[in-house]
């Protein structure tokens, strides 16, 4: 049984019934949904060791998590299909239920470091959008909501879906030119005698590139651990991840420069297919007069395609996961905002 099919059952089987017992008429939206291979589908048995068990999202009216979360502790069962309702986790020694009781608004808060809380009607600005990592929005998106009664948390899952068109646009221009600007330098440092550091740069350039696959197809990347066995599930991912392999297999510069150049096309012709704005011929060239692969302007033809003046007017850094590495940064919503305030002040 998979993390979420254990928590669907312990839902219908056990939290259920206590709240339509303890708590009759509440609010409620039931789910799974934060952190843990599972949200994402991705768990097995070696998953088990830790964080794994009797998890469940219980979504209730603000007012009304204190009261819940205390009904839920003195009333629910040691144990369920073998299994403790009560343990420990990474982030909290203590033993106790693993039923996280929030409001749909502070549960996304907590995720994504957005109060979304002003209704239908009070868009995000670029600044909040470029603020996310493609995992926040995940631990949101991505789990299997059991029950929705009041219908919030899955409004709230629906404004979270994809970029605004001009964001999207933004976001890849701003990957484009992350590999414009280190691609040639695999076969330079490889002609300089400097394999390590080719194949350094080979490896963030494929980063890079998986980066612009889930971007193309308008799928919020996860957390590195997952990420090539989703981007291998991508509908245009397949000549992408072999030429990706054979760059990272490579045992000359030539070969690693040939493969991330066949990559480059690939993801170019897959940007046309989707109807984004796109170059007329191959998106790679020459890099001036060296043996080495350069990259056209694509970015600009994205950027050209921008109407938003907010967005048109951003620096072309992007979205913080495109420039910031510190898994801390990247796992706190609060920073991560702060830090896009900032730079794109």
């Amino acid at each position: 049984m998979s993390g979420t099919e254990l928590a669907r059952a312990y839902w219908s089987d056990v939290v259920r019934p206590v709240l339509e017992r303890e708590l009759p008429g509440l609010p409620r939206a039931a789910a799974r949904l934060g952190s843990g291979s599972d949200v994402l589908g991705l768990d097995d048995d070696t998953s088990r060791d830790h964080d794994w068990g009797l998890r469940l999202t219980l979504l209730v009216p603000a007012d009304r998590v204190t009261e819940t979360d205390e009904v839920l502790a003195a009333t629910l069962p040691a144990s369920y299909r073998g299994l403790p309702t009560a343990f420990p986790v990474t982030w909290d020694p203590a033993v106790r239920h693993r039923v996280e009781v929030s409001d749909p608004v502070g549960l996304v808060r907590s995720r994504t470091g957005l109060d979304l809380g002003g209704g239908p009607g009070s868009d995000l600005g670029a600044t909040d959008w470029l603020s996310l990592t493609g995992q926040a929005v995940l631990e949101v998106t991505a789990g299997p909501v059991f029950e929705d009664g009041p219908g919030e948390i899955s409004a709230l899952r629906e404004r979270l879906a994809w970029y605004p068109h001009d964001v999207w646009l933004h976001v890849l221009a701003a990957e484009w030119t992350r590999v414009g600007q280190e691609l040639p330098f695999v076969g330079r440092t490889g002609q300089r005698g400097d394999d390590l550091g080719s194949r350094l740069l080979a490896a963030r350039l494929a980063t890079s590139l998986v980066r612009l696959g889930f971007l193309l197809e308008r799928h919020w990347p996860p957390y590195p651990k997952w990420a090539g066995t989703l981007f291998g599930r991508l509908p245009g991912a397949p000549p992408v991840a072999d030429a990706l392999a054979r760059a990272l297999a490579a045992g000359s510069w030539p070969e690693r420069d040939a493969a991330l150049r066949e990559a480059c096309e690939a993801l170019h012709a897959r940007q046309r297919a989707v109807r984004l704005p796109a170059l007329d011929g191959p998106v790679c060239e020459d890099f001036y007069d060296r043996p080495f692969t350069g990259l056209r302007d694509v970015a600009g033809a994205l950027r050209a395609a921008v109407t938003d003046p907010e967005v048109r007017a951003l620096p072309h850094r992007g979205g913080v996961e495109q420039w910031v590495d510190d898994v801390g940064t990247l796992t706190d919503g609060g920073v991560r905002g702060r830090l896009a305030r900032a730079s794109l002040a």
